[in-house]
C-alpha cells in the first residue's frame, strides 16, 4: 500500500503508525514533476503486477461569501480539488493495467467527493463547486474507462472530525468582518465546528472506503453521512426553495418568523 504525504515528518509518522505495510510517497498533488516522480517510484516497486486501485482523497476547503472571496483563492480551491485528482489519475493510470491483456484484471479508482457534491451550503461555494465538479468528472471518466474495464466509484462522506475546518483557509473570516455577511458567517462557523466534532472519525471513513474498494460489484456512488435522515435524505427530498429558506433563517440570512 502507498500513501501520499507532503512532508518528511508526515512520512515518518505514517511509517511509525502503520509499519512496513505502507510506503509513503512524498509529493504534492499540484506539483506535476513530483507527481511524475512518485509514479515512477511506484512503478519500480510494483513492476508488472501494477496497482489494485487509486483513492483520490487530497483536498482543501476554503470558505467565504462568493461575492467577496478572492478569485485567486477560488482558483486554488479548484486547482487542488479538481485539477490535481485528474493529474493523479493520468500519472498512475498505466499502473492500473489500462490497455493490457483482457485477461488482466484492471484496477479501480475511488474519488472522494462530499455531501457538498450534492448539497451546497452557503459560504463554501468554491468548495461545493469543486465537489460538484468531481461528481461530474467521475461519472464521465467511468464511462470512458469502460474501454479498459476500469471502474470509477464516488464516495461522499458527510461530516468528518478532522482539522480541515480549523485551518486558516476555512476559518479566517476577518476579511469579511466589514461586510453584511459578518454575523451569518459567525453562525456558519459555529454550525460547521459543531457538525465536524459530531462527525465520523477518519478511521471510520477509511474503513468505509476500504469496504467499498473491496466490493466485487460496487454502486457508482456512496454517501457516508452521520444522522443521514436529517443531514442527507430530507435535504435532498426538500424543494430547493424550502431548503434555501430553512438555511437562511438558521444562519441569519433571512429574518426568523
Amino acid at each position: 500500500m502507498f500513501g501520499s504525504v507532503r512532508k518528511e515528518e508526515d512520512a515518518r509518522r505514517l511509517t511509525d503508525k502503520i509499519g512496513p505495510n505502507v510506503t509513503p510517497l512524498l509529493f504534492d498533488v499540484t506539483d506535476t514533476k513530483s507527481l511524475q516522480n512518485a509514479s515512477r517510484q511506484v512503478a519500480s516497486i510494483v513492476g508488472p503486477d501494477g496497482l489494485a486501485g487509486i483513492v483520490n482523497n487530497a483536498g482543501i476547503a476554503t470558505s467565504g461569501p462568493l461575492v467577496y472571496q478572492s478569485i485567486d483563492e477560488i482558483r486554488w480551491q479548484f486547482e487542488v480539488n479538481v485539477i490535481a485528482p485528474i493529474a493523479v489519475i493520468q500519472a498512475f493510470l498505466p499502473l492500473l493495467k489500462a490497455g493490457q491483456s483482457p485477461a488482466t484484471k484492471p484496477g479501480r479508482i475511488i474519488n472522494i467527493s462530499s455531501v457538498g457534491g450534492k448539497i451546497a451550503a452557503p459560504f463554501i461555494g468554491a468548495y461545493a463547486g469543486s465537489k460538484h465538479a468531481i461528481e461530474g468528472i467521475s461519472h464521465s471518466l467511468r464511462r470512458e474507462l469502460q474501454l479498459h474495464g476500469i471502474d470509477v466509484v464516488i464516495v461522499a462522506p458527510g461530516a468528518v472530525n478532522t482539522p480541515i475546518w480549523d485551518k486558516d483557509s476555512a476559518q479566517d473570516m476577518s476579511q469579511y468582518a466589514a461586510t453584511e455577511y459578518a454575523k451569518p458567517l459567525q453562525a456558519f462557523q459555529r454550525y460547521m465546528t459543531g457538525l465536524g466534532k459530531a462527525g465520523y472519525s477518519p478511521d471510520q471513513v477509511g474503513e468505509f472506503i476500504r469496504q467499498v474498494f473491496e466490493l466485487k460489484a460496487p454502486k457508482t456512488r456512496y454517501a457516508f453521512v452521520p444522522n443521514p435522515l436529517f443531514n442527507w435524505v430530507l435535504p435532498l427530498a426538500m424543494p430547493h426553495r424550502w431548503l434555501d429558506r430553512a438555511i437562511g433563517r438558521n444562519l441569519g440570512l433571512l429574518p426568523k418568523k
